[in-house]
């Protein structure tokens, strides 16, 4: 056989030897299963860094049979949602291999397909509350082989973030943490805490929104929340039901790949602590304060770094905003304008950033600037990328009145400051903007004065 021959079998040879190592694979149903019905049957996948593609099926009720699973490592279990369709979750192979990447524990993905897949959605949240009994019991197994319930983390999608919060209940919250992606709203939105997910379920309970006004729950939940654009209609997703199904799952399921993104440190996405998310686009929430020299929190697997803070706070709301692809961070500038117009001026304002070889670009058009003679108007612009060193800066004022005159917009002064680095601020001065063209221009760092 030649060598491109056999490599080019390789794939098929691996497959082979995974399956007669006996791995376990995830429960592939489809959707007869979901309409005959299912019934409740969680399996339980190790995956190590020595068995990273290859999961162990664990007994419910001898540990030591399984020489892989090693007590002394933490154990992070991830549990999936609702799954209509009975196919099994796409994210599950990268969310296994990036958690592992970064730490050395004992992944437990939970499999409760069969219990899960059921066209009628009641039946599934009622099988949460089984599903929840299951893995209290295999843990309380692994405590009494010496496993420490701090050292247990759980990631729990939709329904699987509930499932979470009823293991943690049962344990009084003694479980080190929760982090739970798009928490499930339907069926749990208005319910007390004990019959959902709550901040009391583990030491310490993150949590993402993304879908908060469809298949998602809209309050906080945990002690620190994160709603990403909003929590509603994320960027890149369809926004008419012609799309199809991804119309309904889209913005549900993005609350997985922003936590992969974090998890690999693909970029990291600063979250501000505001009462609304009109109030934080509007730059009224960019004080990080609170966090001392820490700053305000980043999104994602990384946020235990704010814990303690965090936890003397109790309970904390913040905002971001993300690109519509990976990597979705996006970097963040408050920008101060002042004008010397006498009259009032009201308008948008795009701004372009350009490097060496790189531009990045904030269009501020959620809501009309408003501009008033020798008074400061705080922007607060979010741009799809991190350019590094900023060569020079363009900028566009528009009005989005088409029949109406073109205005001028005279700039006194304009300030860009870096909401991630501490890095001295950009200003340029005596500007004229006329309406829908572009200046560019070189900042100059700004005068002492102006800080």
């Amino acid at each position: 056989m030649f060598l491109w021959q056999y490599l080019a079998l390789l794939p098929l040879i691996t497959v082979d030897l995974c399956k007669a190592q006996g791995c376990a694979e995830f429960t592939d149903l489809n959707l007869s299963h979901s309409f005959i019905g299912t019934s409740l049957d969680v399996r339980l996948l190790l995956h190590t860094r020595k068995n990273v593609s290859c999961a162990s099926l664990l007994s419910h009720t001898n540990l030591t049979a399984h020489a892989q699973f090693n007590l002394s490592r933490p154990t992070t279990f991830v549990i999936h949602g609702y799954r209509p369709t009975g196919s099994p979750p796409m994210w599950r192979k990268n969310i296994t291999e990036l958690l592992l990447e970064r730490d050395d524990i004992n992944l437990i993905v939970v499999d409760w397909n069969h219990g899960a897949a059921n066209v009628n959605y009641f039946k599934a949240v009622e099988n949460t509350h089984r599903a929840a009994e299951n893995l209290t019991a295999f843990i309380q197994l692994m405590t009494k082989h010496g496993a420490s319930l701090s050292s247990i983390h759980m990631i729990g999608v939709s329904l699987g973030a509930h499932i979470s919060g009823f293991v943690g209940a049962n344990f009084i919250g003694s479980i080190g943490r929760i982090t739970a992606l798009d928490p499930a709203g339907p069926q749990f939105t208005g319910t007390p805490p004990e019959q959902r997910l709550d901040s009391s379920d583990a030491q310490f309970v993150d949590v993402l929104h993304t879908d908060i006004d469809a298949l998602g729950f809209r309050e906080p939940l945990g002690h620190i929340d994160f709603y990403a654009n909003g929590g509603t209609d994320q960027p890149n997703c369809p926004k008419t039901v012609f799309s199809g199904g991804s119309y309904f799952k889209c913005d549900h399921q993005r609350s997985v790949l922003l936590y992969l993104d974090s998890v690999n440190r693909t970029c990291a996405s600063r979250a501000f602590p505001c009462s609304s998310y009109k109030d934080f686009l509007d730059g009224k929430c960019l004080s990080c304060e609170r966090f001392g020299d820490a700053g305000c929190p980043v999104f994602g697997y990384d946020v235990t770094k704010w814990k303690d803070v965090l936890l003397k706070l109790r309970q904390t709301k913040t905002y971001f905003t993300t690109n519509g692809v990976s990597p979705f961070c996006m970097t963040n500038y408050r920008v101060d304008v002042m004008i010397w117009n006498e009259d009032v001026r009201w308008g948008y304002i795009t701004i372009k950033l350009h490097g060496t070889r790189k531009e990045a670009v904030a269009t501020i058009n959620h809501t009309a600037a408003k501009f008033t003679k020798f008074k400061e108007t705080r922007l607060f612009a979010h741009f799809d990328k991190d350019i590094g060193l900023v060569k020079k800066v363009s900028l566009t004022f528009s009005t989005g009145n088409v029949f109406k005159p073109k205005y001028k917009l005279r700039i006194l002064r304009v300030r860009l400051t870096h909401m991630e680095r501490e890095e001295r601020s950009l200003c340029r001065y005596d500007i004229l903007l006329k309406e829908s063209k572009e200046v560019t221009f070189r900042p100059v760092p700004c005068e002492e004065s102006n800080f």
